[in-house]
């Protein structure tokens, strides 16, 4: 008999999704309330998600696990992706995006996202990308009337079946050679002398490596960043990166165990070109979401070279290092947001000038988020980037700290000039008050958490020490 009370989280999620759908079709003008339903349906699933929290289960003829580390991911995917709803309240309104379709396919994409973090085989981890990625492609083109929307929509398609096809490819390599898609039994029959496994995997590392934006699969990422609506780009950036990092760990530490040091120099060489290309590239980017995007790959290298160190404790860094950088994409979104005038929403940096002397409220947050991105102390982007060195350093891997450190340098560059932007140039036309239950909230909590975080950084380290402890 199939113990369906494990997996609750995701079949509430599915339920909630069908009945706001027929809601959706069958009530005109719904989207206030499908949306009202969206979030108390996310908000709900974190205590069906708590229930199971320390359970350390093989469910599905060990298809599919539910453990501490895949219970963690989840919350943090259903927080990214309420507060990517709530703070975007005014946006849907003044672009004609409020669509009812727009909640459910955030629905459809975080039961993918759940999939992703807890399959234990290849073919659901395909079907979890695939329910996420077909999603995100609709969401990236929702605009229907913005040649941009539709542009990053179709490049975000084309590219992404490319590497859903060099996945693919990967999968049926490893299934040839070991005979099975399951995690536990790929491990025990894979080995280093075989070739064609070797091959496998790098094509599998290929295909995750542009879920998450990773250089040199990044292509994507400006483009896609910043010609979808915004409330989409903030999405993008928060749930799916943290679900991408989740199956990374999932699959190299469960099905690729005995070859850790194959995937090793993999990953190094993905976690340099990613925060060298993501520092450098930024530069001399006028955009904010362009910028935006390229910081989303620089963090990603940051995140990758936690993994790179194929221990626990980078393991439990690469987890601290998402956790913090979701709480300051949520603040960073919350201010890009707030750029707007008469319905019109400003997303050149130079826009910004003078930012604090007609909203020095606003200014005073994005300023603590970019310092906080830039790893400036006593901010938790400087702790996110402390453990992912220590991490490092611990592991002897010196020059890859070194390069991490160098680039996170040349980062603060554009960080520090959009806050010289903000506070010594001349001022321009003031933005539109802030006005919004929902864009006050998230502003104020992330930017709160991002300040106060050293007071009472031991609660994230315990949670991201016991998630890792799951694959020893």
């Amino acid at each position: 008999m199939i113990d369906f009370h494990n997996i609750y989280p995701e079949l509430f999620l599915m339920l909630a999704m069908l009945f706001l759908l027929l809601v959706g079709v069958f009530i005109k003008n719904s989207f206030t309330l499908i949306k009202k339903g969206t979030i108390l349906s996310l908000l709900l699933c974190i205590p069906i998600v708590y229930i199971n929290f320390d359970n350390q289960l093989l469910i599905f003829n060990n298809n599919y696990s539910i453990n501490f580390f895949s219970n963690f991911i989840k919350i943090i995917i259903l927080v990214a992706s309420v507060f990517s709803l709530i703070f975007a309240g005014q946006y849907f309104k003044r672009t004609n995006i409020d669509k009812f379709e727009y909640m459910i396919l955030v629905l459809s994409s975080t039961i993918g996202m759940f999939i992703m973090v807890s399959t234990n085989n290849l073919i659901g981890l395909y079907l979890g990308i695939e329910l996420q990625s077909l999603s995100l492609y609709v969401l990236a083109s929702i605009d229907r009337n913005s040649l941009k929307s539709s542009e990053s929509g179709v490049k975000y398609f084309v590219l992404g079946a490319l590497s859903s096809g060099l996945f693919l490819y990967g999968c049926s390599l490893i299934y040839g050679f070991t005979g099975s898609t399951n995690y536990l039994i790929i491990n025990e029959n894979f080995s280093i002398e075989n070739l064609g496994l070797i091959f496998g995997l790098v094509f599998i590392l290929v295909g995750l490596a542009f879920k998450i934006s990773a250089v040199p699969f990044h292509m994507w990422t400006p483009d896609v960043y910043e010609g979808s609506p915004t409330s989409v780009t903030a999405f993008f950036a928060l749930a799916p990166k943290v679900a991408g990092i989740g199956a990374f760990i999932q699959i190299l530490f469960i099905a690729f165990g005995t070859a850790i040091e194959e995937w090793k120099s993999i990953l190094i060489f993905i976690s340099i070109a990613s925060m060298v290309l993501g520092s450098v590239a930024a530069i001399g980017q006028t955009n904010i979401k362009r910028l935006m995007a390229y910081s989303s790959i620089s963090h990603v290298g940051y995140a990758l070279a936690g993994l790179a160190t194929g221990s626990f404790v980078g393991i439990s860094a690469t987890l601290t290092y998402m956790s913090i950088y979701v709480v300051m994409n949520i603040a960073a979104f919350t201010c890009i947001l707030f750029f707007s005038r008469d319905k019109i929403y400003y997303e050149d940096i130079r826009d910004l000038r003078g930012l604090s002397k007609n909203h020095p409220v606003v200014a005073a947050c994005f300023c603590l988020v970019l310092f906080s991105l830039a790893g400036i102390p006593p901010l938790a982007g400087f702790f996110a980037k402390f453990y992912i060195f220590k991490a490092l350093i611990e592991s002897e891997m010196y020059l890859l700290a070194i390069i991490g450190l160098i680039s996170s340098v040349i980062s603060a560059f554009y960080y520090l000039r959009i806050i010289k932007i903000m506070y010594f140039d001349k001022e321009v036309e003031k933005f539109d008050d802030m006005s919004g239950l929902g864009i006050k909230l998230s502003l104020a909590s992330s930017t709160l958490m991002i300040l106060l975080y050293f007071i009472v950084p031991s609660f994230l380290l315990n949670l991201t020490d016991i998630a890792s402890k799951v694959f020893s």
